[in-house]
C-alpha cells in the first residue's frame, strides 16, 4: 500500500522552530515533485513550499527566509524546517508527492499534521 506519512507537528511558542517530515512508502518506482501545503481554519489551502526531484525549490512569499524544504531521495522523504514561527503559521500542514509505480502515476497526500504557534 502506497502512502505518505507525516510527523513532527505540535505546539511551539512564537519565534520557535519545528521540523516536519513526510515519508513515502510502498511499491514506488520514483518520485517527482514533493511539497508542503497548509490550511488554516476558515481559509483555503495554500502551497507553502515545493521541491523537484532535482532539488529546485519554490516558496510562498510569507515563508521565504524562514522555512526550508529539503528531501532525501534515498529515504523517499521530504522535510520542512520551520524557523521564526509566528501565530499566522498555525495550520494543518499536508505533504504531497507525485509518485510513480511500474505501471501507474498519481499524486498522493499525507494525513496532515497540526502546527500551532502560540504563547
Amino acid at each position: 500500500q502506497v502512502q505518505l506519512v507525516e510527523s513532527g507537528g505540535g505546539l511551539v511558542q512564537p519565534g520557535g522552530s519545528l521540523r516536519l517530515s513526510c515519508a513515502a512508502s510502498g511499491s514506488i518506482f520514483s518520485i517527482n515533485a514533493m511539497g508542503w501545503y497548509r490550511q488554516a481554519p476558515g481559509q483555503e489551502g495554500a502551497l507553502v513550499a515545493a521541491i523537484t526531484s532535482g532539488g529546485s525549490t519554490n516558496y510562498a512569499h510569507s515563508v521565504k527566509g524562514r522555512f526550508t524544504i529539503s528531501r532525501d531521495n534515498a529515504k523517499n522523504t521530504v522535510y520542512l524546517q520551520m524557523n521564526s514561527l509566528n501565530p499566522e503559521d498555525t495550520a494543518v500542514y499536508y505533504c504531497n508527492a507525485d509518485l510513480y509505480g511500474s505501471t501507474w502515476s498519481r499524486t498522493y497526500w499525507g494525513q496532515g499534521t497540526q502546527v500551532t504557534v502560540s504563547s
